[in-house]
């Protein structure tokens, strides 16, 4: 390994009820088909080293802000490598931005996500007195089935912020013209983790409000928690800065490849 890239990615569409499996061997494919130059783990049945950085979004949930790292056995240009990848995954497999790491951890940026929670049909008035309620209660227990059986955790201490108001809805991922409730919250990343419909079911137990249908959720973002915000910040901004303020390159210095 001569160079580490971080990459955000984003899942839209139809794209959303992909597994995180699937997505992994998709970005897979497209390392292979972009000619990317990934190292690879040494031993019997070596693998392609890229590392996913943060809960990744459930299945059925879009996502804005999906994170992974990857490692190059030559040094590749960023954003030729970025332009390369996003043309081989497809529509709704988007690679937004790549950067070279810096020393930080990447998963030590990642403190709380943003969510964006579209509930058509919903109204407005009950939202709003749902979120007052949960916002004034200090805890709030839910149920959740995991891996290791039904499990109980409070719902409420991992929610920095929560609002609801109105917007216009969407049908199957197509903006429509009818106004909906829109959610917008902010959580801090915990164990085990506190997800959107958590956060539902916690507005049904202190103020009995359900959405009519399913929601549509979508991760906008995740990373650093910005204490003036109160938003996730940008998780590359250490590494912007390292490559922005370094040192300059030795003259003479050549990215190999295509890419």
């Amino acid at each position: 390994m001569v160079q580490r890239l971080r990459v955000r990615y984003a899942k839209r569409g139809r794209l959303r009820f992909t597994s995180h499996r699937d997505i992994s061997r998709a970005l897979e494919r497209a390392v292979r088909r972009a000619d990317v130059p990934v190292a690879f783990s040494a031993g019997f049945s070596p693998h392609p080293k890229i590392s996913y950085v943060g809960g990744a979004a459930p299945t059925g949930v879009a996502s804005e802000a999906e994170y992974l790292e990857i490692s190059l056995t030559r040094e590749c240009d960023p954003e030729r490598l970025r332009a390369a990848l996003d043309a081989s995954l497809p529509p709704g497999l988007d690679v937004l931005d790549i950067v070279e790491a810096g020393p930080a951890s990447l998963a030590d940026q990642m403190e709380c996500s943003a969510w964006e929670l579209r509930l058509p049909g919903a109204d407005l008035a009950l939202a709003g007195v749902a979120v007052e309620k949960f916002v004034a209660t200090d805890h709030v227990e839910v149920e959740r089935l995991t891996k290791k059986g039904m499990r109980r955790f409070d719902a409420r201490e991992a929610v920095l912020s929560l609002a609801a108001f109105e917007g216009k809805g969407t049908t199957a991922g197509q903006a429509s013209s009818r106004p909906c409730v829109i959610l917008r919250m902010v959580v801090r990343h915990a164990t085990p983790a506190v997800r959107p419909d958590d956060v539902l079911t916690g507005l049904r137990l202190v103020a009995d409000f359900a959405p009519p249908v399913p929601p549509e959720v979508t991760r906008l973002a995740q990373g650093p928690l910005d204490v003036r915000t109160g938003e996730p910040a940008d998780p590359f901004g250490l590494d912007r800065d390292i490559t922005r303020g370094g040192e300059a390159e030795p003259v003479g210095r050549h990215v190999g490849g295509d890419i």
